[in-house]
């Protein structure tokens, strides 16, 4: 859609049956049909004596909705984000949904019975699709299709509503008008809704399909935390709504059903997705996993996805690919790997590509999470706030400009740096700015100052914190629970840290991981390895910037768009540190080309270094 006309919608009304009449109407007018017989589709269609008349025809001189697709993503877009952010709703392009149905209507050849449902159907693109195809298979009439095969649940009731309004329209514009079509579209939470009760004789699905919610878990309202608890998958870590989404889905499946979603691919490493690989692992089910890894697939959405299309019937292997261009999927044949249930790992996550050699490196000598610990950076949680470059100083003061122009005193001030900027700088004087620093060291413990001492030791510091007191409340959504006003978001990292091996969180290259001594040096956003002496962190700093750690990242990790990956602590830790003799760290400490480095440390790890191009 034109920019203009999601600029006219935005402003056009927030009453979804105002939203529903202009959308159905542009549609109609733009394929020309405006005689119809359905009661639904009636009563949305704006006439000349309407007085939103005016309204639809400026909005068709920007935009004409003349295809299905134009009116599936109008819906999606009208969303508030306010409910995007709670119920997780995002467009599914259209090749991504008929391969997913084409791949689970190949496991039946009677359509006439087959019961198919989307658990979270939003504005029905799924079933939508799904209507079609058993019409050009069966033959059959639409409205026998709402009312004997397809079947949808969404928590929004316009959601609903709009899925009646598109499945009406399908039928209407193949010529097929009835005053009124029954459908099994039901509003209510899927975590906890009883099939049973809705439908005569339940005995299961034969297709369970959709694009489970986006909704990370810190946006999940205490509700809901509560009925997630109802599923085991999700209790493990802080599950993000899509989680219990197979369960659910697998639960109101038939024996030797087939459940196709698109949704994220978090879960193959992630903490929160320690249970749900526990439940596939245990389930045993034909699992076929198509990975899009850093590929983005939603315009509207930064998010990591994969194609799971699991049939319910037991099987030793899962099958796997990693596939960089969405469009090969409708590649003939995809070359999947056949992975062993038994060989993977739940509790630390998945590895599902170059298995062999991923798993060799971890066999090797000592987990890296065992030998070092990783730091995460400082978190106020209003960096803006605490972190500045002065722009000027005195003998007491630093200058920092926020709203105005306000002295800091320069006892309260403490040097920072980010590491996420280790990519191409190996500066860690770049990087340094200063930050306010409302803690002082007892025994070498962090407390925070308090009140009345910042008021009286610091007063030009305690003023402009006041100044800036309520964007501070805003943190955590204004429900934070911090030790005074003023401290920072987190307690984490406050420490004085002697020994720091700094280094992005993530990164598209081997980046520069930076030794600094200085026990007074903050970091925000990116990680630190730290250790007791600087001997470890100058091995480690060989040891990471090898060809085969980035190997190991590049091919366990969490990956981004634009091709990054993550460094983080939970996708590192696996990795093998090889028990050098002492000669050996020193060799390496003291050797500096890199080649003769790569090729030292294959030779210890057994890999061929061709191997890992």
């Amino acid at each position: 859609m034109k920019q203009e006309a999601l600029r006219f919608l935005k402003a056009y009304s927030f009453d979804p049956y105002k939203i529903d009449r202009l959308l159905v109407s542009a549609f109609l007018y733009s394929r020309k049909i405006l005689s119809i017989e359905n009661e639904n589709i009636k009563r949305l269609l704006i006439t000349e004596n309407c007085d939103d008349y005016i309204s639809l025809q400026n909005f068709l001189r920007i935009q004409e909705l003349s295809t299905f697709e134009d009116l599936i993503k109008a819906f999606e877009f009208v969303i508030s984000p306010e409910d995007k952010v709670i119920t997780g709703a995002i467009y599914t392009p259209d090749y991504i949904r008929n391969y997913i149905l084409d791949n689970t209507f190949s496991n039946y050849s009677n359509f006439d019975k087959i019961k198919i449902c989307d658990p979270a159907c939003g504005c029905a693109g799924f079933l939508f699709n799904a209507a079609k195809k058993l019409k050009s298979l069966s033959n059959r009439s639409y409205s026998d299709i709402f009312k004997s095969n397809i079947f949808g649940l969404d928590i929004q009731e316009y959601s609903i509503n709009r899925s009646e309004i598109l499945l009406s329209l399908l039928a209407i514009n193949d010529g097929e008008d009835k005053k009124k079509f029954k459908f099994n579209l039901f509003n209510g939470n899927a975590l906890i809704f009883e099939w049973n009760k809705k439908i005569l004789n339940f005995k299961g699905f034969d297709i369970v399909i959709g694009n489970p919610p986006y909704v990370c878990s810190r946006n999940i309202d205490l509700t809901t935390k509560e009925y997630l608890k109802f599923w085991s998958v999700c209790l493990s870590g802080h599950p993000d709504l899509y989680i219990p989404f197979f369960e659910i889905g697998l639960s109101v499946l038939k024996r030797n059903g087939i459940l196709g979603y698109i949704t994220m691919n978090t879960f193959f490493k992630s903490v929160n997705g320690r249970a749900l690989r526990e439940y596939f692992q245990r389930e045993k089910n034909k699992f076929v996993l198509i990975d899009f890894g850093g590929t983005q697939i939603f315009n509207s959405k930064s998010a990591y996805t994969c194609i799971c299309l699991i049939k319910k019937t037991n099987s030793r292997f899962l099958e796997y690919l990693r596939l960089t261009n969405p469009k090969e999927l409708d590649s003939l044949t995809l070359d999947l790997t056949k992975i062993s249930y038994s060989s993977l790992e739940s509790l630390n996550g998945w590895n599902l590509q170059k298995m062999d050699l991923l798993n060799k490196i971890e066999s090797i000598g000592v987990p890296l999470g065992e030998k070092f610990k990783t730091r995460n950076g400082i978190a106020t949680l209003k960096n803006d706030i605490y972190i500045f470059d002065p722009i000027k100083e005195d003998d007491k003061y630093f200058y920092l400009e926020n709203g105005g122009c306000y002295p800091i005193e320069k006892e309260i001030c403490r040097e920072i740096i980010n590491p996420n900027k280790l990519i191409k700088i190996n500066s860690i004087d770049s990087l340094k700015k200063k930050i306010i620093f409302p803690y002082y060291y007892e025994k070498e413990t962090p407390k925070l100052i308090k009140e009345n001492d910042l008021k009286s030791k610091y007063p030009k510091a305690y003023n402009y914190l006041r100044d800036k007191k309520d964007i501070l409340e805003t943190r955590d959504k204004g429900n934070g629970k911090y030790e005074n006003w003023f401290a920072y978001g987190r307690n984490q990292s406050l420490e004085k840290l002697r020994y720091k091996l700094f280094f992005p969180h993530i990164t598209p290259m081997i980046p520069n991981f930076v030794l600094n001594l200085d026990e007074n040096l903050l970091f925000h956003n990116g990680l630190a390895l730290i250790s007791d002496n600087e001997r470890d962190l100058l091995f480690m700093q060989k040891i990471m910037s090898s060809k085969i750690f980035w190997f190991y990242v590049i091919n366990s990790s969490k990956p981004y768009g634009a091709g990054y990956f993550s460094l983080s602590r939970n996708y590192i830790k696996r990795f093998g540190v090889y028990d050098f003799t002492e000669n050996e760290i020193n060799q390496l400490i003291e050797e500096d080309d890199e080649e003769k480095i790569n090729d030292f440390i294959g030779l210890k790890y057994g890999i061929d270094m061709n191997l890992l191009s």
